[in-house]
């Protein structure tokens, strides 16, 4: 093409009533068209956002990598643009041209940057492709589109041309998240699995409700429970259903096992509607090595470290993402902000981040390298999570990140300023083990193992912690939280209300995985749905109701959140009765006339006229009681008018006289 012919082109996008899937940004082209081709030199990158990309600063990555659906001089078609540095020949391949390799080729940008790119008129939004490389040593490969935002469903492997173009209707929402310090808020957190909450036919495992059937029975059910948020178990694309979505290779795709990606933004503008936040689990750690995913994406070691003592996962069989590159953490950051910023998501939850710090994670003597000073810390790794923190905050300020680490590494969720890794809260793993330890002996042997349960407020102010009780408690043999508890049937019920109560006013975030809320009596089984006939047992619908108005206790009384990371939120009142197992504290608030007073009998002798010493306020009444009859409890011991006497005018110190029910947690207010 002579110079006289070149001309810019000139972009137009299609209007909404076009019912394409399109984004919204408003692109300008920087090469021209030559219109004799199969594939037009065209360009969304500047010379700026390649460099940005090479150095690992570039985190709106999903503006210019992956398809576009657009109009180039007044044709509509798809921009493609990948990386490939190694590859010597790429093209795009799908229905449109029966997935020939040689008819639509990529065009290699000039500036060394391996990022291959090009426009094809006419392949509009919904065609399946991927890429053919002639990768490395001529090894000839058909890749999935790393930054696709649709993907068939599985077991078939192709991206699918689309788009993220949503019209949002949660404005109240963003903004009221906005005037939140959210670590001064309820956070009540249901986990779940998307694909086995519920199922149509719950005979069949590859039955699911789609998006926008959950955004009504899911979306109403969470509204009704009382939870803040819900935590969704991977849905970012995977090829894989027994990985739960841990193994992706689609990190800026929602799955469409449930439909296409404006179905799940419908799915999450409806959780908002109904004030429900959404923290989604997102996996940098790894991934796996299905063929058409990112392993050895050009036939060399494109995303993963190529040293396979840093690079190869022992646990799960699958590849470490090479954080020291700069494109690769260009790419995980902007996935992480694509969840952010496209679905308005807010929060994630980091996986398995204590494997991204350690060199020698599940690694013998000999099968890791120290660091440069002689560590076993992953310097990159490192600097690539406080990047992302820092990111995050910077963009998002009101979102939160949440590190499941388990290790005592310290300051997980420290600012970055401060030396920390500047992740918002972190899962406490000990709280977890040391609670289940104390709650599966037998009440008898409480006494001795009091500091079993008290351990955690020894440590507790270290980090911004959420409790966990998830999916990996209720799995793989370890039995479902009912049968965690000893005793009999009634003690079993019991002993989890007691349970839940003490993790309902302990201090921090509290997480619950479903199903545990009714106490289903099977682990669970990601092949089927949650046992839901149970809640016509008044024994199950009894649990649900006390978890129910225990999230209505944690979000009305602000004693239990304001103050919920801070050392003035929280008072030992009585720890010297370990014989009788029974156990007090105080949650304080910003005023004293705030504050709520915890009392959890441990075992299942009923006690009259239990006497408490208590500063502060001297008027107390009984707001929750977990052995109520409408839990399923007794409903024979409750205080509906509480003694108190005044011991001490000047420190303000009363002697209250309560009666505490067997295997039950009260609290007054």
């Amino acid at each position: 093409m002579k110079k006289s012919d070149k001309k810019k082109s000139e972009i137009v996008l299609s209007a909404d009533d076009s019912k394409l899937p399109l984004d919204t940004k408003p692109y300008e082209t920087l090469h021209f068209i030559d219109a004799t081709k199969s594939v037009w030199n065209y360009s969304l990158f500047t010379d700026e956002d390649v460099r940005n990309f090479q150095n690992g600063t570039h985190y709106r990555l999903y503006e210019y990598f992956g398809n576009k659906q657009l109009q180039v001089l007044n044709t509509a078609g798809s921009y493609f643009a990948v990386w490939a540095p190694n590859a010597t020949f790429v093209s795009v391949i799908g229905n449109f041209n029966a997935w020939n390799n040689t008819t639509h080729p990529l065009l290699v940008r000039h500036d060394g940057s391996g990022i291959w790119e090009g426009f094809i008129p006419h392949v509009n939004a919904g065609e399946a492709y991927k890429y053919h490389i002639n990768g490395y040593k001529g090894l000839k490969l058909d890749k999935g589109d790393p930054y696709a935002h649709y993907w068939e469903k599985r077991p078939q492997t192709a991206s699918i041309t689309w788009g993220t173009f949503y019209e949002w209707h949660d404005t109240t929402w963003m903004k009221e998240r906005k005037k939140k310090n959210a670590l001064n808020a309820p956070w009540s957190v249901y986990e779940l699995h998307l694909a086995s909450w519920m199922r149509p036919d719950k005979n069949d495992e590859t039955s699911y409700l789609t998006y926008q059937e959950m955004s009504v029975k899911l979306v109403s059910y969470v509204k009704e429970m009382g939870f803040t948020h819900v935590e969704l178990m991977p849905v970012m694309e995977h090829p894989f259903d027994g990985s739960w979505g841990y193994q992706g290779t689609g990190y800026f795709a929602p799955t469409s096992r449930f439909g296409c990606p404006q179905d799940f933004a419908k799915l999450i503008d409806a959780f908002h509607q109904a004030g429900v936040g959404v923290i989604l689990d997102w996996v940098p750690s790894h991934f796996p090595y299905d063929a058409h995913g990112l392993f050895m994406f050009d036939g060399t070691h494109t995303y993963e470290y190529a040293d396979m003592r840093k690079g190869y996962h022992p646990d799960w069989s699958s590849y470490i993402f090479n954080y020291k590159r700069g494109e690769v953490k260009s790419f995980l950051i902007s996935s992480a902000r694509f969840w952010c910023d496209r679905f308005h998501i807010d929060g994630l939850r980091v996986d398995a981040v204590n494997s991204m710090l350690r060199l020698d994670y599940s690694r013998k003597e000999g099968q890791w390298e120290p660091n440069e000073f002689g560590g076993n810390g992953n310097l990159e790794a490192i600097a690539f999570i406080k990047d992302l923190n820092e990111t995050l905050y910077r963009d998002f300020p009101d979102i939160q990140t949440i590190a499941e680490e388990a290790s005592d590494w310290p300051q997980i969720s420290a600012p970055t300023s401060l030396g920390g890794l500047g992740f918002g809260m972190k899962w406490m793993m000990g709280w977890m083990h040391d609670t289940l330890r104390y709650f599966k002996k037998d009440p008898l042997y409480r006494q001795f193992h009091q500091n079993d349960f008290t351990f955690s407020m020894m440590y507790f102010y270290d980090e911004n912690f959420m409790m966990p009780l998830s999916h990996d408690e209720v799995v793989h043999g370890k039995s479902p939280m009912i049968y965690k508890m000893p005793g009999d049937t009634w003690q079993k019920f019991a002993n989890l209300r007691l349970l839940y109560t003490y993790m309902f006013t302990h201090p921090g975030a509290k997480l619950l995985f479903m199903g545990n809320e009714f106490a289903q009596t099977n682990e669970w089984n990601d092949k089927s749905e949650l046992q839901w006939g149970l809640l016509d047992l008044v024994s199950h619908g009894g649990m649900k109701y006390c978890v129910q108005q225990l999230n209505k206790l944690y979000k009305n009384y602000p004693a239990l959140y304001a103050l919920q990371f801070d050392t003035k939120g929280f008072e030992w009142i009585d720890l010297n009765h370990p014989q009788e197992s029974v156990i007090v504290y105080k949650r304080k608030g910003l005023a004293a006339r705030q504050d709520i007073l915890v009392i959890l009998n441990m075992t299942p002798t009923v006690h009259h006229n239990w006497t408490i010493e208590v500063k502060g306020k001297s008027d107390w009444k009984e707001i929750f009681n977990s052995d109520a009859k409408e839990f399923w409890g007794t409903g024979d011991v409750y205080n509906p008018l509480i003694k108190v006497i005044l011991i001490d005018k000047k420190t303000k110190t009363y002697q209250l006289k309560i009666d505490l029910p067997p295997l039950a947690g009260i609290v007054l207010g």
